[in-house]
């Protein structure tokens, strides 16, 4: 039965983000929404909740649908409330004396601790702060379920709860996800839309083999477009030759088949469908300017600490060495972000740390989950042409090739999107041009164009590095070697896999 039909849906902002667009959403559907940075996925969210208007096109519901939608952010009047409190103002006025009870029975199924669930919203971590706005909505009883980013702040162990409590929803409820998360998006999914300006292609399959079923048609149809296009200029050829024989000759034959022979190559062209090019959020580019040096970093079982001196891990004695590209994984609060930043002092101030030794030639590319190497206040332009002497003309011209626009060059970093201060950021990577890089959460507001594109260079570069993540996805294209931490020590593994199964079973 169809909750929600789409039938022609459009909307244009500065250029058409999706046009045309049919779709029927029914009871068992978990629709994953997959586009790059800026291109609808929350704009076509907002228009299923009723909450924007379409440029084209209609929608209709079923009577009395009740649309449960989860957005990115917390609202700023929400933040001094409580855990509890935020889900439960979601209720009704009249159901609030009788009907309070619902709130602790959505708070158990996402396993919300009791300790946290009298916590003011501004204290609690993003994880937790998107666990609150998924019970706040699902308290409700909606009967469709929207989610936009919902993974974004969460680590591996929040994600399986998350994707475990999806799996156990009534099937009658349709999920509508959108997400970067192809892990997820596979985990969760059943049919896969992808988001495009003229036409969207949906696929009953999830991610990963929804994309392989994509990539096969966009080839089809680029095969198919250059045959067209072939046969168009040969027709075009034949009707040349034809005109210049009918001029010399005056056979007014010959001039009616000059005519048919262009109406056929113009109808070919007309009719010819290019295949879809994605429009670039920006290109992401890396260097690797290389060492003589085999062992960039070697570990005398350095200790790695908390600031007030508690013993989180000892690494053991261990070598980076060039081409390791090494992984850490491990729970949240294990010591993965301390680690990295010890292995950054060791760089910047050689000998800071005794158990930890640095190759001389070792030049660092470092990047934090906050971006932090980029500032805030300072303008992409000024920041960019100051800190590497390089001209303005030349910056600019490297801002718009990593997808900072012109009109966005000479305004606060801080104004930029996740996904333009996340490729702003590897641009300033690139230009260090480094031998090894330092990564903590590098996909963190990438869409899956640019995680791709990351995942490519890096390969591509053989760039060594040592990185922190939660995209399964992306540590499983990368990484060539693999370091656990659990129970205060850092071991070496053979995968990452047996990590993922641990943490997914002790969300079940």
């Amino acid at each position: 039965m169809a909750l929600i039909s789409l039938k022609s849906l459009g909307v244009t902002m500065s250029a058409p983000l999706f046009s045309n667009l049919d779709l029927i959403i029914g009871a068992g559907d978990r629709l994953g929404i997959v586009a790059a940075n800026g291109r609808g996925k929350s704009t076509l969210l907002r228009c299923l909740a009723g909450e924007l208007d379409a440029t084209s096109g209609d929608i209709t519901r079923t009577r009395g649908l009740r649309v449960g939608h989860v957005e990115q952010s917390v609202p700023d009047a929400l933040l001094d409330r409580s855990f509890h409190q935020v889900v439960a103002d979601a209720l009704p006025p009249e159901q609030l004396g009788s009907e309070l009870w619902r709130v602790d029975v959505v708070l158990d199924s996402l396993d919300v601790p009791e300790d946290m669930r009298d916590r003011a919203m501004r204290a609690l971590s993003g994880g937790w702060q998107r666990l609150a706005l998924i019970a706040r909505v699902w308290v409700t009883d909606p009967d469709v379920l929207l989610l936009d980013e919902p993974t974004n702040h969460l680590d591996l162990a929040r994600i399986g709860q998350l994707e475990t409590w999806l799996n156990a929803l009534p099937r009658e409820v349709p999920v509508i996800i959108a997400s970067h998360d192809r892990a997820f998006l596979d985990a969760t999914t059943n049919r896969t839309l992808f988001l495009r300006p003229e036409e969207s292609p949906v696929f009953s399959l999830p991610y990963s083999r929804a994309r392989q079923a994509l990539d096969e048609v966009d080839a089809s149809t680029a095969r198919r477009f250059e045959r067209d296009m072939k046969v168009a200029q040969q027709l075009r050829r034949q009707a040349a030759k034809l005109n210049n024989i009918g001029i010399n000759s005056g056979s007014d034959l010959l001039t009616v088949k000059t005519k048919q022979l262009r109406e056929r190559a113009e109808r070919l062209e007309d009719a010819a469908v290019a295949a879809h090019r994605e429009r670039s959020a920006g290109a992401i580019r890396l260097a690797n300017r290389g060492t003589h040096a085999k062992v960039l970093i070697t570990l005398d079982d350095p200790a790695v600490e908390t600031p007030d001196g508690t013993l989180l891990f000892r690494t053991g004695k261990r070598h980076i060495c060039q081409g390791d590209r090494i992984v850490l994984l491990g729970r949240n609060g294990v010591g993965k972000s301390r680690f990295i930043a010890m292995i950054r002092a060791a760089i910047a101030e050689p000998g800071s740390e005794e158990s930890v030794k640095v190759t001389p030639s070792t030049v660092l590319g470092y990047s934090d989950q906050a971006l932090s190497g980029i500032g805030a206040d300072a303008t992409p332009l000024a920041m960019v042409s100051r800190r590497f002497e390089i001209g303005e003309q030349r910056a600019r011209s490297l801002l718009a090739g990593a997808g900072v626009a012109i009109e966005m060059q000479e305004k606060r970093i801080a104004a930029l999107s996740g996904g333009q201060r996340s490729r702003l950021m590897l641009l300033v990577l690139r230009l260090l041009n480094p031998n090894f890089y330092l990564l903590d959460e590098p996909t963190n507001h990438l869409d899956i164009d640019g995680q791709e594109a990351l995942e490519d260079e890096l390969l591509k570069h053989q760039a060594s590095c040592l990185l922190a993540s939660h995209d399964r996805s992306f540590i499983r294209a990368i990484g060539n070697r693999f370091w656990l931490i659990e129970k205060r020590r850092l071991t070496e593994v053979d995968s990452p896999e047996g990590f993922f199964r641990s943490v997914a079973a002790t969300e079940r």
